[in-house]
């Protein structure tokens, strides 16, 4: 059972973390203040796959109603996804992701929509990136530096995830560790290096956990819950790196049921007392919610 004492634990551990700052920067038209507020980035799927229907959208025209709706409710983004990570899923090339993401884009830019685009191939990110994208979520390290580059060009944002494997599609089991930051913080260090001296500026560090791997979800998910939640309210130790962090607002099935829909109201809770500054969620005016009743205190 998770305690006040045991949230209290992890911050006299490292408190020396909690008052890190972080860098704060424009997306868009839009200034996002890390150190006083979390930001919301609500979630589009393009793809059928996706095991969250009620993001699913089957039409231009379905995304570009949703994201605008989510905009409205509070998200500071739209995260657009043409592919899910399912391990079932079918596979989407990147000539496909073009051809379903550019529409939506351009008329996402002429109504002032923010927008992420999650990919994993260099020539996706740079035509969405021409067409008005402001964020790349990089959802693969094999062709990072290709990207780096696109997004330095653009003046862009980037988030930066944490995989085991060459991207989203291709992880099998994960490793797990007892300390999660342990485990992804030198990568971090490392992919945040090259990042800046590619000319990147606009950054988001995300730990990765909402990713298809095989153990994740088909063998031990109380144990990826209870990861997901201690990655959550460690989070804050992230911050020392000197850029925001990108979380899922995560969804467990195994204790909500049918009502898991109401599932990541709960642990928004978690993200926020973690000091996540990017909130990645599909249910935006729940978490909205959250996050305007503990800024009351």
């Amino acid at each position: 059972m998770l305690t006040l004492e045991d949230i209290y634990n992890i911050y006299a551990k490292h408190q020396d973390s909690f008052n890190a700052k972080v860098e704060e920067f424009t997306i868009g038209n839009k200034h996002l203040n890390f150190n006083s507020r979390q930001a919301i980035l609500g979630v589009v799927n393009l793809s059928t796959d996706s095991w969250y229907k009620n993001s699913i959208c089957y039409s231009p025209e379905q995304a570009i109603r949703r994201g605008v709706v989510l905009t409205k409710q509070g998200a500071d983004i739209i995260d657009i996804g043409t592919e899910s990570t399912g391990a079932t899923a079918a596979r989407v090339e990147d000539f496909q992701q073009k051809s379903q993401l550019l529409p939506v884009l351009k008329t996402f830019d002429q109504e002032g929509v923010l927008t992420s685009i999650e990919t994993y191939y260099p020539e996706v990110a740079r035509e969405c990136l021409r067409a008005g994208a402001n964020v790349i979520n990089l959802t693969g390290g094999e062709n990072s530096q290709d990207i780096y580059r696109a997004v330095s060009e653009f003046d862009a944002g980037i988030i930066i995830c944490y995989l085991q494997g060459k991207n989203a599609r291709e992880v099998g089991e994960f490793t797990f560790t007892e300390d999660p930051i342990d485990l992804v913080y030198d990568y971090f260090a490392n992919e945040i290096e090259t990042a800046t001296k590619l000319g990147v500026r606009k950054i988001f560090i995300d730990p990765g956990m909402g990713f298809g791997y095989q153990n994740f979800y088909y063998q031990h998910k109380s144990l990826r819950t209870r990861y997901q939640i201690k990655t959550l309210l460690n989070s804050f130790r992230l911050r020392k790196l000197g850029f925001p962090v990108c979380n899922i607002v995560p969804t467990a099935l195994e204790c909500f049921g049918e009502e898991f829909r109401s599932s990541q109201a709960f642990t928004a809770v978690l993200a926020i007392l973690g000091k996540s500054d990017l909130l990645r969620t599909h249910e935006v005016p729940k978490v909205k919610g959250v996050l305007d009743t503990l800024s009351l205190f």
